[in-house]
């Protein structure tokens, strides 16, 4: 059976200081929503002179208004009334202060009402326009506090590179509107995988994406973390490539399949769009067996439906697409080679696709001969993803599309540096240790 006492109301509301007290409540309506409003006054009065140590005269009170964590759906707010004194002998005024573990000195927020926040947009992933509904104040008061709250508990943490083995890095566009050159920011992706399971998370966000931006990233990182970190996953920019070579001179670069497999499927899609001006002398339309075929061209061939895959066998049978088939089939091959269960026969048969891609055999397939350069060129970062698990970019572009959720929730960030505290909020893998920072 339950053991009750008797009810506390500032427990009940979250009104965890020992030095105040409630001594009233009431309800006004403001738009559609009902406000709880409830009167709070210090349970020990500041009677004694600063200057004299005489007893003081009490001289009224004055009201300060803070907005404190809502009752479900309700907005409420603290009317702290503080009390006034002076001093009969020296004439020294003052008034009682708000306790510092109620809110911080000058705040509009109580600390309760700050963390409640903080919670609701890392855990539930509500926006600042939603929390600031429900806390009744304005957006910027609760952006401030929640981006302060949580560069202080959460994003500043020392400890939280700590453990660093492998990292992924990759191009984002945070901005999708007008063709600034700030649209672009270097995303860095811790890879390491976890003993308890969590996933991968964001480490840090960086403005630009160039050789000199990641470098300068790496060399602001302690010795400790530049020690640890044996595998970089990332795509096929040779800056990013570049940058860790001459910082982090004993890790291994690692290009990761699903930049390969995009890079090889870019070609395809070359290739295809290359026949189709030659054969037709125009673009495809609706009724274009190319055309139609564009997106099953990049179908596995296991993957096609009993109706899809007599459409690219008809494609890849017509001796006018030789080049395309060709390089369609380099395709498949390549995909295959990673699904090996084995992954050194894998790696061996990754080689051998590689190693057999030389100008006589490319001879006269643009595409393919490009493609070949860059294979020939990034084959040892290719083959380093079969002797160096848990390299993958896949997690970096899952991060990715969770970042494309974030701008949604918000419906667009303006500002830079918001993005940036918000995306890590959102995917710096806080959420399994959050309650114990506060």
């Amino acid at each position: 059976m339950y053991q009750f006492s008797v009810p506390h109301l500032e427990s009940a509301f979250r009104l965890d200081s020992s030095q105040v007290v409630i001594t009233g409540q009431t309800t006004i309506q403001q738009g559609d929503r009902q406000v709880l409003i409830f009167e709070v006054r210090l349970t020990q009065p500041d009677w004694w002179c600063r200057s004299c140590g005489c007893q003081a005269t009490s001289r009224g009170s004055r009201s300060r208004q803070l907005f404190h964590a809502p009752n479900g759906s309700r907005p409420v707010r603290l009317l702290l009334r503080l009390r006034c004194f002076s001093c009969t002998l020296c004439g020294m005024y003052w008034s009682e202060q708000v306790p510092a573990d109620l809110a911080s000195a000058g705040s509009k927020l109580t600390r309760a009402a700050i963390n409640w926040a903080l919670v609701s947009v890392v855990l539930d992933g509500l926006s600042i326009n939603a929390v600031a509904r429900n806390l009744g104040t304005a957006w910027n008061t609760v952006n401030d506090a929640v981006l302060e709250a949580g560069y202080t508990h959460l994003i500043s943490d020392p400890t939280r590179f700590e453990g660093v083995t492998t990292i992924g890095v990759d191009e984002h566009c945070w901005r999708h509107v007008g063709w600034r050159s700030d649209r672009f920011v270097t995303a860095i992706i811790d890879l390491t995988p976890r003993s308890d399971g969590r996933p991968a998370r964001l480490l840090d966000m960086i403005p630009g994406r160039s050789k000199q931006v990641l470098a300068s990233w790496l060399n602001g990182q302690s010795t400790k973390f530049k020690l640890n970190v044996k595998t970089v996953a990332m795509d096929g920019f040779t800056g990013y490539k570049s940058a860790v070579r001459e910082v982090l001179k004993t890790a291994a670069t690692v290009m990761d399949p699903f930049h390969v497999v995009r890079l090889v499927g870019d070609k395809v899609t070359q290739c295809r769009q290359r026949l189709q001006q030659e054969t037709l002398g125009r673009r495809g339309r609706k009724n274009d067996p190319l055309y139609q075929a564009r997106r099953l061209l990049l179908t596995r061939n296991k993957l096609l439906s009993e109706t899809a895959a007599p459409k690219v066998d008809a494609i890849i049978q017509n001796p006018r697409y030789e080049a395309l088939t060709r390089i369609w089939s380099l395709y498949q091959a390549v995909i295959n080679a990673y699904e090996n269960p084995k992954r050194l026969q894998g790696r061996e048969k990754l080689a051998c696709i590689i190693d057999a891609l030389n100008a006589d055999t490319t001879r006269g397939n643009p595409e393919l001969r490009s493609l070949a350069r860059t294979l020939h060129k990034r084959r040892n970062d290719i083959l380093a993803y079969f002797t160096h698990p848990h390299s993958s970019n896949g997690p970096t572009e899952a991060i990715n599309g969770r970042l494309e959720h974030l701008r949604g929730i918000a419906l667009g960030f303006r500002n830079l540096q918001n993005y940036i505290h918000r995306s890590l909020l959102h995917t710096g893998g806080f959420k399994h240790h959050l309650q114990s920072l506060l």
